[in-house]
């Protein structure tokens, strides 16, 4: 059997009119509500109907009469009258600057301004936000003294509380109460006597998570007094030191054997409050080569916008040569993402053999050097923290050894771009590249490069080069928020001057990442080969690293 009830309740309708068929049309293009369950809903469609009249410009709208035509229908006369396109608004120029009424208006006098009458509520808010914006947090706009000449309507413009300017007088910092000072003004560039504009603060207060060493808790909020201003920022500090790691292993071509290579990179960052950075570096690889590099950053010398930084670069290849460096350089950092510097590189290199070559000899050089670099973080994403990046250097100097002396110019660029797809796949693009221009050259100056950080599938530093330039891919797939795999596809080219080569590498491999609780594991496995080489499973290198920050 089939049961159906039905309950009828009764709806009242609801019909507009104007003093003529002009009007009626008017209203009926505002598609009011036509049906509704009780008498207050129609008085407050009623209302909303005048109010939406009044914003068009039909300030002199007029409710004549609402009857009831029987039990369920209701009739509203509403004569709307003249309409009034343009209001001319009288103000005084001490208050409100003209720049600011040239940005909302095409017609701007000494006295007053002309904008469409449907503008004027967005036209009080534009004018309301920059006087926040320039300290006057408490600014009440209204307009007064409105008359009608002819189709015009006149209105002086009326700011409360203008005398009430406000300045930043105070900062708080909670959650991290050794905050370095210096980061507030030229990071943050946020600055005690400064104009008050919390969206502005708002919207500087983002950068903290741009910080490697601080992130923002909350947004900042402001207490005021009746003679001061004190803004609160809410930070707290992040674990922002890692020890960094890698173990490599293959088998040697000529000995069948398997040999090991690895490095160790510590990176320790604001343990003394100050926003300083210092990297140590020592790696060791199966070509006996040895490396050692120190480099310590100090933002914001003496609470000036200028930092410091400091090198100092060690390299050995078994008994052939040493190489040393050092370098000094002053930062300049124009915002959360951008970074220049300026200074100067010396390097020293000394032939380790007792037979003197013509390739391996005593070298000192001396170069200007000019960096600029971008970096994009993602703090949020714990695999994947840095979005893209950008680095270029060039180095102007002389080279001298014991018959000659020369110029030379040295170039570097180093990009990085993360392509998201979507939540699980994205695209992981590198290009590294660098060249040295001389006339002549030697082995122990030459670039170097192949391996975990450089093209996988190769032996740590065991290319030498003039000029090369490689692309790393990886197709990343995320499993979930602790775990990826990649593809590996690498390619290079590069120029032996010395040697008289010019050669093509690829590499081959896959990969995957997973965050543990002592850190990102990382595991490659690629497969390198030259151009005319056919692929050889013993040329396959196993990366491993691991991560870990503290």
């Amino acid at each position: 059997m089939l049961f159906s009830s039905e309950i009828d309740s009764q709806n009242l309708r609801l019909n507009i009119e104007g003093k003529n068929q002009a009007e009626t049309a008017k209203i009926d293009s505002l598609d009011y509500l036509k049906i509704h369950p009780n008498y207050q809903s129609i008085i407050n469609e009623v209302h909303a109907i005048q109010n939406t009249l009044y914003k068009q410009g039909y300030i002199e709208n007029d409710l004549k009469y609402i009857k009831k035509d029987n039990d369920s229908v209701f009739t509203v006369k509403i004569q709307i009258n003249q309409k009034f396109n343009t209001i001319y608004i009288y103000y005084d120029k001490t208050v409100v600057d003209i720049d600011t009424l040239n940005s909302i208006s095409n017609n701007v006098n000494e006295n007053y301004f002309e904008v469409p009458f449907n503008q004027v509520e967005n036209t009080l808010w534009i004018i309301n936000s920059k006087l926040v914006n320039k300290g006057y947090p408490f600014a009440k706009l209204k307009l007064s003294n409105i008359s009608i000449d002819d189709k015009y309507l006149k209105a002086s413009l009326i700011i409360e509380a203008f005398d009430q300017k406000r300045h930043i007088d105070n900062i708080v910092t909670k959650g991290y109460d050794k905050f370095p000072k210096s980061y507030l003004k030229h990071y943050l560039k946020i600055n005690p006597k400064q104009t008050f504009d919390l969206a502005a603060i708002k919207a500087k207060t983002k950068r903290l998570n741009d910080l490697k060493f601080a992130s923002q808790i909350k947004p900042p909020e402001v207490l005021f007094s009746k003679d001061s201003t004190t803004l609160y920022l809410y930070i707290e500090k992040t674990k922002s030191n890692n020890f960094d790691g890698f173990l490599g292993f293959g088998s040697n071509e000529d000995s069948g054997t398997i040999e090991f290579d690895g490095y160790l990179n510590l990176n320790l960052s604001n343990n003394l409050n100050y926003g300083e950075t210092f990297r140590l570096l020592y790696k060791s690889d199966e070509n006996d080569q040895k490396t050692f590099e120190a480099n310590l950053s100090l933002p914001y010398l003496f609470r000036s916008p200028v930092g410091l930084d400091i090198q100092l670069y060690l390299f050995k290849r078994d008994s052939s040569f040493t190489n040393a460096n050092q370098s000094i350089r002053l930062q300049y950092q124009i915002n959360s993402k951008h970074k220049i510097y300026s200074g100067i590189n010396g390097t020293k290199s000394n032939n380790l053999l007792k037979n003197s070559t013509s390739t391996i000899t005593d070298l000192n050089a001396n170069y200007y050097a000019f960096a600029y670099q971008y970096i994009n973080l993602k703090p949020d994403d714990l695999l994947f923290p840095i979005n893209s990046t950008l680095y270029i250097e060039t180095l102007f100097g002389k080279r001298k050894t014991i018959d000659v002396s020369e110029s030379q110019t040295k170039y570097t660029i180093d990009a990085l771009k993360i392509i998201g797809f979507n939540i699980r796949n994205s695209l992981y693009i590198r290009f590294n590249g660098a060249s040295i221009n001389s006339d002549n050259y030697f082995e122990n100056e030459l670039l170097r490069f192949g391996g975990m950080n450089s093209i996988r599938g190769f032996e740590e530093n065991s290319l030498y080069a003039s000029l090369f330039g490689l692309i790393n891919t990886e197709y990343r797939y995320k499993m979930s928020n602790s775990i990826y795999a990649h593809s590996i596809i690498d390619a290079a080219y590069f120029e032996n001057k010395i040697a008289a080569t010019k050669e093509k590498l690829f590499g081959f491999g896959f990969g995957f990442g997973l965050l543990t609780k002592s850190g990102l594991f990382k595991f490659v496995y690629a497969n390198g080969k030259s151009e005319n080489q056919k692929f050889k499973l013993s040329n396959s290198k196993i990366h491993l690293s691991l991560t870990s920050s503290f």
